[in-house]
């Protein structure tokens, strides 16, 4: 009987329901075993945000420095060598693994259970995912896991409309906040029909019993790939690890000192967003003729492995 393991953290529960669409048609076949882990960090972190407190974990995010989370049930560990799939449930903050997960995969538990096993990850985010994605990649290498497949659902609000619309979200803990505001968040149609993603998993591990050395995802638009979003998150990843070590040189994690380095580059943020951000978005569309056969090469590689 082939045997996955779901691991998940899920602050708002959406990635919670977007991994139980895909893992709906998996759970109803009789043959085929899914236990599932929900990190919990001992720290837990609040939903919604209070402002500052959010961004209070910007450094530790980016530099996925590991924060304190309580272990696991001793019989998954114990059982890590039965399970043939592990799906890897895993949200977005800061252009960054959440700090639950990347903390989760540098454990001495995760080398014990992603030893060697095919993995696929599911991503629920705004829509800047890429850089996230490089880092658990990295991280799934360390642990000697083979990356089969990626799944990945955005909101479809729109980029400029979900500037406005998740921050609303994060701090109100409302998807619409306001009249006024756009809803955030994946749509429920789009969550819905991640259970074909769940109906072809089922599929390959019930018609080859051999080790999943392959993607099962292919032609099924697991990931839609915003190639305005390539060079912005090459500025924004770059422009994250310097704050993120001025910030953290700065003081620790909710001290006063944090707190007025992070005014500081709040305003900087802001203004970048208003300013520079439109600016370079011009530039982009003016160079993209000259760009276009790069762009495709780097279209295609965060694709993989899936593909579009």
């Amino acid at each position: 009987m082939p045997k996955i393991l779901v691991v998940n953290y899920s602050q708002t529960g959406q990635l919670t329901n977007i991994t139980r669409s895909i893992t709906l048609p998996l759970e109803k076949d009789p043959n085929i075993q899914i236990d599932c882990v929900t990190i919990q960090p001992l720290n837990t972190f609040p939903f919604p945000w209070p402002f500052l407190q959010f961004f209070h974990i910007f450094p530790e995010c980016v530099k996925m420095t590991p924060q304190p989370i309580k272990e696991i049930p001793t019989n998954i560990v114990d059982s890590a060598e039965e399970y043939d799939l592990i799906l890897l449930a895993y949200q977005v903050w800061f252009l960054s693994p959440s700090l639950p997960i990347s903390s989760f995969l540098q454990s001495n538990q995760a080398k014990t259970i992603f030893n060697g096993k095919p993995v696929v990850t599911i991503i629920g985010c705004r829509g800047m995912w890429l850089g996230a994605q490089e880092k658990v990649k990295k991280l799934l290498s360390e642990l000697k896991a083979n990356l089969v497949d990626n799944v990945v659902l955005t909101d479809n609000c729109g980029t400029a409309f979900s500037f406005l619309a998740t921050p609303l979200w994060m701090f109100t803990g409302r998807k619409k906040a306001y009249s006024w505001a756009p809803r955030a968040g994946v749509s429920d149609e789009d969550v819905k029909n991640a259970g074909r993603f769940g109906k072809a998993i089922r599929s390959r591990l019930n018609d080859n019993n051999e080790i999943i050395k392959e993607p099962m995802l292919k032609n099924m638009g697991a990931v839609n790939i915003n190639e305005k979003f390539i060079a912005s998150e090459r500025v924004g990843q770059h422009s994250f690890k310097i704050w993120s070590t001025i910030i953290s040189a700065i003081g620790p994690m909710y001290s006063t000192r944090r707190s007025l380095g992070l005014v500081i580059y709040i305003v900087f943020l802001l203004t970048l967003i208003l300013t520079v951000v439109p600016i370079f978005a011009i530039v982009k569309r003016m160079i993209a003729p000259l760009t276009q056969n790069k762009i495709s090469q780097q279209r295609a590689y965060f694709a993989e492995p899936s593909g579009e």
